[in-house]
């Protein structure tokens, strides 16, 4: 990453921190991903070569600049969906302003509406928002996703009761390995293998760094 976005990310991060400690309203809070947890997604969507990217919370786009970035040097695209139209305008001055903003697609409005009408299909689903929501949209998302999809969520850690039953719903579905690395506030790491019918026996995993 060249060294003026890292820059220009560790100010989006530490203004997004500020804002949060001076606010009551937790809706009007950033809430971005703590940095370690965005570098290591940033590594995960690069060695698994996710082309195609979900993001349900996109907030004032610090989370959004990493995928992007990511996307970028595997040829991909990002798509994100936030329900507040403030933070989206945010989220697109921001995307700009790290020249990333051509392989963004942002939505606005109820994400649990707006998958529905998604075509797909998806390599990398993030879910950083509604967390009691987040089960019944990988409900729809399932049939849209790759063979070999990676689903990735943040506060496992932070607020356990409120993902809980999108933990759950994972381990109901068939063929997904899942994880939680205990980065930032708990990552959820789940991956589909696909089946890899031409050569038995060969698990195609992402490489995860060292």
């Amino acid at each position: 990453m060249q060294s003026d976005l890292r820059e220009f990310l560790r100010q989006l991060y530490e203004e997004g921190r500020s804002n949060d400690e001076r606010e009551q309203d937790r809706s009007k809070k950033m809430l971005n991903l703590e940095p370690d947890t965005a570098r290591l997604i940033s590594m995960l969507l690069q060695t698994s070569h996710s082309k195609h990217i979900l993001e349900i919370g996109t907030s004032n786009g610090y989370s959004t600049i990493w995928l992007a970035w990511a996307a970028q040097t595997v040829g991909g695209q990002v798509t994100s969906i936030d329900r507040d139209e403030h933070k989206q305008v945010l989220a697109q001055k921001n995307l700009r302003r790290a020249n990333l903003h051509h392989l963004v697609t942002l939505f606005c409005g109820d994400a649990t509406d707006i998958v529905v009408s998604l075509p797909g299909p998806f390599d990398c689903i993030f879910f950083d928002a509604d967390r009691l929501s987040a089960p019944s949209q990988l409900q729809v998302l399932l049939p849209k996703l790759t063979p070999d999809a990676l689903l990735l969520a943040d506060n496992v850690h932070s607020h356990p009761d409120e993902i809980a039953a999108y933990l759950a719903a994972l381990e109901a579905f068939p063929g997904f390995e899942q994880l939680v690395v205990p980065i930032g506030k708990g990552l959820s790491i789940a991956y589909r293998i696909a089946d890899t019918a031409a050569s038995p026996g060969l698990l195609r995993l992402p490489v995860l760094p060292r």
